[in-house]
């Protein structure tokens, strides 16, 4: 699923998204983001947005991805059941009252996003081409997700509150279907919202209005996407241009047809 993420902004274009905003980060000197490629499974700290229990205001402040199961002690095991909770299928929320995602549900943040990353299978190809993806006319825009917060303890017995979050997705529309095609969580996509609904998920809402959020699917007609270099620690780009530039790889089909011997063959 969505693993990978871009973010190249100024925070004061986030601060100026949300303009009531506490910045509550640890490096409040750093004023711009510039991740080519932040991946979710790594668990990083990123920033994201959320609302104080006790004061309801609205925070900028840095957890980290992936939530915590706090629950499992062994290392491994709890490292290995982290990476299924870096994305959060929406429709589970409600729909157990029993599971974690439902005991978070008002614990409701927003990821500062420039663009994610999906990769898509060919037929017959050994690698799969990873594409960009943005929604039109925002320099950023914002993921819903939920948090969470437990306290540790260092080797010199101080107790520190540590934040994890998670991001929301959905079944994908028609073009992220054609794009994010193979694997467990095919025909998946991140939660992409409006403005509008943006905000809404990080208010004080209702669990009555939860759904209709969940239900939003963002037209593809209003979205970025196109095929890019490489990623994951694979060689530099031979242009020199950045990750997320497009980059036109010989033979690929269009997207819906995912067999290029079948449009070799349309062309005779």
């Amino acid at each position: 699923m969505c693993w990978d993420i871009s973010l190249h902004s100024d925070v004061e274009i986030i601060k100026k998204n949300f303009p009531q905003l506490t910045d509550l980060r640890k490096d409040k000197e750093m004023d711009m983001y510039y991740f080519e490629n932040v991946q979710a499974i790594t668990f990083p700290p990123y920033p994201i947005i959320y609302r104080e229990k006790e004061t309801g205001d609205l925070a900028l402040t840095e957890m980290e991805w992936g939530i915590l199961p706090t629950y499992i002690k062994d290392p491994k095991e709890q490292a290995d059941r982290r990476r299924n909770q870096v994305n959060i299928r929406s429709e589970r929320i409600l729909g157990d009252h029993k599971s974690a995602w439902y005991r978070l549900r008002n614990q409701r943040c927003l990821i500062p996003v420039s663009g994610t990353y999906e990769h898509r299978a060919i037929k017959g190809w050994k690698k799969k081409v990873p594409y960009y993806i943005a929604e039109k006319g925002r320099e950023i825009f914002y993921v819903p997700g939920l948090y969470q917060l437990h306290e540790t303890v260092d080797g010199d017995g101080v107790i520190e509150t540590v934040g994890s979050f998670g991001m929301l997705t959905r079944t994908a529309n028609p073009a992220m279907a054609n794009i994010h095609n193979h694997g467990p969580n095919k025909h998946r996509m991140p939660l992409y919202l409006t403005p509008g609904l943006e905000k809404e998920w990080i208010s004080d809402i209702q669990e009555s209005d939860m759904p209709a959020i969940f239900e939003f699917q963002y037209p593809e007609e209003q979205m970025i996407f196109y095929p890019v270099y490489t990623l994951r620690g694979y060689p530099e780009r031979p242009d020199g241009l950045h990750r997320y530039d497009p980059f036109q790889w010989e033979g690929l089909p269009p997207l819906g047809t995912d067999d290029p011997n079948a449009v070799q063959a349309s062309l005779f």
